[in-house]
């Protein structure tokens, strides 16, 4: 199975308040990420974490992505420091992908696009970036924790829900 998340955000205080996270301190928002994270993803399965991992002052990467159930790809949020750029955990890193799953081309990038490739046959744009406050385009989903329920997901759950126009 492969799974997309973004903006996971580990060890960085600002998103309790910027984006009203509903946990007391880092360490229950952490460990709540961790086990969702889990609770979802298998240990065979593929994850793209499509930027903003983890606070470059957070602490090894590498620990905690041994953490963190999966294959793990990033592309690299505006957030992602060398530390977590190059961190050994990773599968692959990279800014931007263009994959097929279930006979659907995906565009993924940390930002939400106005326009992507193919996007006059149907390829699906899938982000993060914008921490569920974007209204999107059609076949554009924001793949982030806040817009997510704090949770990994997957293209059939994205492809489940009518996306607001």
């Amino acid at each position: 199975m492969i799974y997309f998340t973004s903006d996971t955000h580990f060890a960085d205080r600002r998103v309790l308040q910027i984006d009203r996270r509903p946990f007391p301190d880092m360490a229950a928002h952490d460990v709540a990420l961790i086990r969702n994270w889990n609770e979802i993803v298998g240990q065979e399965d593929d994850i793209w974490h499509l930027g903003d991992f983890m606070h470059f002052r957070g602490g090894d990467c590498d620990q905690l992505l041994s953490m963190l159930n999966g294959r793990k790809h990033l592309i690299i949020g505006n957030n992602d420091p060398e530390t977590t750029t190059q961190a050994t955990g990773w599968a692959s890193v990279q800014h931007y992908c263009e994959m097929t799953l279930d006979d659907h081309l995906l565009i993924l990038c940390h930002y939400p696009f106005r326009t992507w490739n193919k996007i006059g046959r149907k390829s699906l744009n899938l982000h993060g970036h914008s921490h569920g406050r974007l209204k999107p385009l059609p076949r554009q989903y924001d793949v982030g924790v806040d817009a997510q329920g704090l949770r990994p997901v997957s293209l059939e759950t994205l492809l489940s829900v009518k996306p607001r126009q």
